[in-house]
């Protein structure tokens, strides 16, 4: 009897293995899909968070050297300003996505 395995069960064998192997491989992951309700909120809060800071620095700065709400409308505003172009950024990164999904598909046709 010899002790060397034999070639033709060791393929079949491989092939079997491979077989089971992609039964059980995860599935690719799809892009994320963000629904238009989904980026709207998002770029809502960039907005409320961004004048919601504003007004917390302007607030405190106010308290903390006792002056007038100046400091307060004017951080508002830089918050607004600040929220207002993260929100843009936000917008303009969703259609770059856009575009990039409807050229890959217009290639794939």
């Amino acid at each position: 009897m010899s002790d060397a395995p034999d070639p033709e069960r060791l393929k079949a064998l491989d092939k079997r293995i491979a077989e089971v192997r992609k039964t059980q491989e995860p599935k690719p992951r799809i892009d994320e899909h963000y629904s238009a309700a989904s980026q709207g909120w998002r770029m809502v809060i960039e907005l409320v968070s961004g004048l919601g800071i504003g007004f917390g620095i302007g607030y405190g700065l106010d308290v903390l050297l006792g002056t007038l709400p100046i400091l307060l409308v004017l951080f508002t505003l830089l918050g607004f300003a600040a929220g207002v172009k993260t929100m843009l950024r936000t917008a303009q990164e969703f259609q770059e996505k856009a575009q990039a999904g409807k050229s890959a598909s217009d290639e794939g046709e």
